[in-house]
Protein backbone atom coordinates (compact mmCIF):
# COMPACT_ATOMS: atom_id res chain seq x y z
CA UNK A 1 0.00 0.00 0.00
CA UNK A 2 1.73 3.44 -0.99
CA UNK A 3 2.42 6.19 1.66
CA UNK A 4 -0.34 9.15 1.92
CA UNK A 5 1.74 12.15 0.65
CA UNK A 6 1.76 15.38 2.69
CA UNK A 7 1.70 18.72 1.40
CA UNK A 8 4.38 20.93 2.32
CA UNK A 9 3.81 24.06 3.53
CA UNK A 10 6.18 26.90 3.87
CA UNK A 11 7.16 27.66 7.75
CA UNK A 12 5.95 31.25 8.63
CA UNK A 13 6.88 33.43 11.90
CA UNK A 14 5.04 36.44 12.71
CA UNK A 15 8.23 38.81 13.68
CA UNK A 16 6.43 41.94 14.55
CA UNK A 17 6.35 41.41 18.41
CA UNK A 18 10.14 40.85 18.43
CA UNK A 19 10.95 43.48 16.39
CA UNK A 20 8.31 46.14 18.60
CA UNK A 21 10.54 44.54 21.83
CA UNK A 22 13.98 45.45 20.23
CA UNK A 23 13.22 48.69 19.15
CA UNK A 24 11.43 49.54 22.74
CA UNK A 25 14.56 48.42 24.63
CA UNK A 26 16.70 50.40 22.43
CA UNK A 27 15.01 53.52 23.46
CA UNK A 28 14.82 52.46 26.82
CA UNK A 29 18.68 51.91 26.89
CA UNK A 30 19.28 55.28 25.01
CA UNK A 31 16.98 57.81 27.01
CA UNK A 32 18.12 56.21 30.43
CA UNK A 33 21.85 56.32 29.60
CA UNK A 34 24.52 58.82 30.13
CA UNK A 35 27.30 59.53 27.66
CA UNK A 36 30.96 60.28 28.90
CA UNK A 37 32.24 63.40 27.92
CA UNK A 38 35.07 63.56 25.58
CA UNK A 39 38.53 64.28 27.19
CA UNK A 40 40.97 65.47 25.53
CA UNK A 41 43.75 63.24 27.01
CA UNK A 42 43.45 59.61 28.36
CA UNK A 43 44.12 58.99 32.17
CA UNK A 44 44.72 55.90 33.86
CA UNK A 45 43.39 56.55 37.47
CA UNK A 46 45.05 54.75 40.54
CA UNK A 47 43.28 52.38 41.90
CA UNK A 48 41.34 52.26 45.79
CA UNK A 49 38.67 50.58 47.74
CA UNK A 50 36.58 53.69 48.66
CA UNK A 51 33.47 53.38 46.85
CA UNK A 52 31.88 56.51 47.59
CA UNK A 53 30.04 57.66 44.30
CA UNK A 54 29.84 61.39 43.25
CA UNK A 55 27.06 63.02 42.14
CA UNK A 56 26.20 63.09 38.22
CA UNK A 57 25.21 67.25 39.07
CA UNK A 58 26.56 70.04 39.77
CA UNK A 59 30.49 68.75 39.30
CA UNK A 60 33.66 70.60 38.33
CA UNK A 61 35.84 67.80 37.60
CA UNK A 62 39.61 68.36 37.43
CA UNK A 63 41.27 66.27 34.59
CA UNK A 64 45.56 66.03 35.27
CA UNK A 65 47.52 63.75 32.48
CA UNK A 66 50.71 62.11 33.08
CA UNK A 67 52.73 65.09 31.77
CA UNK A 68 50.81 67.84 34.38
CA UNK A 69 48.47 69.36 32.05
CA UNK A 70 45.14 70.91 33.85
CA UNK A 71 42.02 70.75 31.93
CA UNK A 72 38.67 71.09 33.54
CA UNK A 73 34.90 70.74 33.29
CA UNK A 74 31.63 71.58 34.35
CA UNK A 75 28.39 69.56 33.50
CA UNK A 76 26.24 72.28 33.59
CA UNK A 77 26.10 74.85 30.08
CA UNK A 78 24.51 77.79 31.99
CA UNK A 79 28.00 77.43 34.70
CA UNK A 80 30.19 77.17 31.62
CA UNK A 81 28.96 80.70 30.19
CA UNK A 82 28.75 82.23 33.67
CA UNK A 83 32.77 81.24 33.96
CA UNK A 84 34.27 82.72 31.21
CA UNK A 85 32.89 85.67 31.25
CA UNK A 86 33.73 85.97 35.14
CA UNK A 87 37.47 84.90 34.04
CA UNK A 88 37.04 87.26 31.40
CA UNK A 89 36.25 90.28 33.11
CA UNK A 90 38.99 89.43 35.45
CA UNK A 91 41.52 89.21 32.67
CA UNK A 92 39.99 92.29 30.61
CA UNK A 93 38.72 90.30 27.72
CA UNK A 94 35.22 89.92 26.22
CA UNK A 95 34.04 87.75 24.00
CA UNK A 96 31.40 87.69 21.37
CA UNK A 97 27.64 85.46 21.55
CA UNK A 98 29.56 82.92 18.97
CA UNK A 99 33.05 82.22 21.23
CA UNK A 100 30.54 81.96 24.50
CA UNK A 101 28.24 79.21 22.30
CA UNK A 102 31.10 77.63 21.41
CA UNK A 103 32.67 77.38 24.81
CA UNK A 104 29.46 76.26 26.31
CA UNK A 105 29.21 73.26 24.10
CA UNK A 106 32.62 72.06 24.69
CA UNK A 107 32.66 69.12 26.86
CA UNK A 108 36.37 70.06 28.51
CA UNK A 109 38.61 73.43 28.09
CA UNK A 110 42.06 74.31 29.19
CA UNK A 111 44.16 77.11 27.27
CA UNK A 112 45.20 79.84 28.52
CA UNK A 113 42.79 82.61 29.00
CA UNK A 114 44.86 84.86 26.33
CA UNK A 115 44.64 82.50 23.63
CA UNK A 116 40.91 81.31 24.28
CA UNK A 117 39.23 83.96 22.10
CA UNK A 118 41.99 82.39 19.09
CA UNK A 119 41.07 78.95 20.19
CA UNK A 120 37.15 79.25 20.29
CA UNK A 121 37.45 80.40 16.43
CA UNK A 122 38.69 77.93 15.08
CA UNK A 123 36.78 74.63 13.22
CA UNK A 124 36.30 72.00 15.82
CA UNK A 125 38.47 69.51 14.64
CA UNK A 126 41.35 71.84 15.47
CA UNK A 127 40.49 72.47 18.39
CA UNK A 128 40.54 69.19 19.88
CA UNK A 129 44.35 68.78 18.38
CA UNK A 130 45.25 72.03 20.09
CA UNK A 131 43.84 71.17 23.20
CA UNK A 132 45.75 68.39 24.02
CA UNK A 133 48.67 70.09 23.50
CA UNK A 134 47.65 72.97 25.67
CA UNK A 135 46.22 73.24 29.54
CA UNK A 136 45.37 75.60 32.04
CA UNK A 137 48.66 77.31 33.82
CA UNK A 138 48.94 76.94 37.53
CA UNK A 139 52.23 77.28 38.41
CA UNK A 140 52.98 80.10 41.05
CA UNK A 141 53.71 83.36 38.43
CA UNK A 142 50.48 82.84 36.91
CA UNK A 143 47.87 80.58 38.26
CA UNK A 144 45.00 81.36 35.86
CA UNK A 145 43.76 77.72 37.79
CA UNK A 146 42.80 79.84 40.63
CA UNK A 147 40.89 82.58 37.98
CA UNK A 148 38.75 79.48 36.51
CA UNK A 149 38.05 77.51 40.16
CA UNK A 150 36.90 80.74 42.10
CA UNK A 151 34.37 82.33 39.17
CA UNK A 152 33.31 78.20 39.04
CA UNK A 153 32.04 78.41 42.57
CA UNK A 154 30.95 81.89 42.32
CA UNK A 155 28.39 80.44 39.58
CA UNK A 156 27.51 78.05 41.48
CA UNK A 157 27.82 77.58 44.75
CA UNK A 158 26.89 74.11 45.34
CA UNK A 159 29.45 72.38 43.17
CA UNK A 160 31.74 69.45 44.46
CA UNK A 161 35.23 69.72 43.06
CA UNK A 162 36.53 65.96 42.21
CA UNK A 163 40.22 65.42 40.53
CA UNK A 164 41.11 63.07 38.52
CA UNK A 165 44.30 62.44 37.73
CA UNK A 166 46.64 59.47 35.74
CA UNK A 167 48.22 57.16 37.94
CA UNK A 168 51.85 58.23 36.75
CA UNK A 169 51.12 62.26 37.02
CA UNK A 170 54.28 63.42 39.53
CA UNK A 171 52.85 63.89 43.07
CA UNK A 172 54.36 67.51 42.50
CA UNK A 173 51.66 68.78 39.71
CA UNK A 174 48.96 66.89 42.09
CA UNK A 175 50.22 69.16 44.98
CA UNK A 176 50.54 72.17 43.30
CA UNK A 177 46.79 71.61 42.49
CA UNK A 178 45.42 70.83 45.91
CA UNK A 179 48.00 73.86 47.30
CA UNK A 180 45.80 76.68 44.79
CA UNK A 181 42.57 75.22 46.07
CA UNK A 182 43.95 75.34 49.47
CA UNK A 183 44.43 78.66 48.78
CA UNK A 184 40.98 79.46 47.57
CA UNK A 185 39.22 77.63 50.94
CA UNK A 186 37.94 74.68 48.76
CA UNK A 187 39.26 72.28 51.58
CA UNK A 188 36.91 69.45 50.95
CA UNK A 189 37.39 67.46 46.78
CA UNK A 190 37.13 64.04 45.73
CA UNK A 191 39.51 62.31 43.90
CA UNK A 192 38.63 59.88 41.03
CA UNK A 193 39.39 56.61 41.15
CA UNK A 194 39.25 52.95 39.20
CA UNK A 195 37.76 50.30 42.12
CA UNK A 196 40.40 47.81 43.67
CA UNK A 197 39.47 44.37 44.49
CA UNK A 198 40.09 43.09 48.60
CA UNK A 199 41.20 40.10 49.23
CA UNK A 200 39.27 38.00 51.82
Amino acid sequence: MGRAKIKKQSTFIDMTAMSDVTVLLLTFFMLTSTFVKKEPVQVTTPSSVSEIKIPETNVLQILIDPSGKVFMSLDKQQDMVAVLKGVGEEYGITFTPEQERRFMLSPTFGVPIGSMKQFLDLPDEQRDKILKNEGIPCDSVDNQFKAWVRNARAANSDLRIAIKADASTPYSVIKNVMNSLQDLRENRYNLITSLKAVED
